[in-house]
């Protein structure tokens, strides 16, 4: 079971990876990545405390450790994602500041999270809840994703707007409060997607 969980973190790790340096997942990639890209160093220490924390070893040594580093790239990234939440692999931050993610909000499979992004609750009212955003979304830097509202598959969302209402797939969304504009979606927005799991 524990090697299950560890094969799929690093799989997860090699989508993000793979999107972050242009559909290159080498270890030569990662190491560079790692290195010179702090939203994929975020990426990947969150990801790692999210496998400890899964796990038996969650309050040992490593598991701590990978919290620590994961807490020292919050700060001097200003990146507030919690291991905790549920993010799909592929996850890309081209850039970093001020990004924040509620732990109980859901974030699909090839999500790009641009800078100045917040993706909060409401505490009251028709919406209120956490935002739950599907896959091969971009929302752009920011923009605001509040309150229970279902993000479709395909979106892309503007500079700084703020999404208080479910937004279909394949929809742009613009302004303020958000409005569809067009189901052009999030294409050419969010690529290197074409990452194929090996068998088993």
């Amino acid at each position: 079971m524990e090697m299950a969980g560890l094969r799929d973190t690093v799989w997860t790790i090699r989508v993000d990876l793979y999107r972050a340096a242009e559909a290159n997942a080498s270890l030569k990639a990662f190491v560079r990545t790692l290195l010179l890209s702090p939203g994929f160093e975020y990426i990947f220490w969150m990801r790692i405390a999210a496998h400890f924390n899964r796990t038996m070893l969650g309050k040992c040594t490593l598991g701590l450790a990978a919290r620590f580093m994961l807490k020292r790239c919050s700060l001097r990234t200003g990146i507030q994602i919690p291991f905790q939440t549920v993010i799909g692999e592929g996850l890309y931050m081209g850039h970093f500041g001020c990004i924040v993610v509620h732990p109980y909000a859901r974030v699909g499979r090839n999500c790009n999270i641009s800078q100045d992004v917040t993706i909060g609750q409401t505490n009251r009212g028709p919406r209120r809840g956490y935002p739950v955003i599907g896959d091969n979304v971009y929302i752009g830097p920011g923009a605001r994703v509040v309150g229970g509202v279902h993000v479709g598959n395909n979106v892309a969302i503007g500079a700084n707007s703020v999404v208080t209402h479910d937004v279909p797939d394949n929809a742009v969304v613009v302004g303020i409060p958000g409005r569809v504009i067009s189901h052009q979606g999030s294409a050419d927005y969010v690529i290197y997607t074409d990452y194929a799991r090996p068998p088993e």
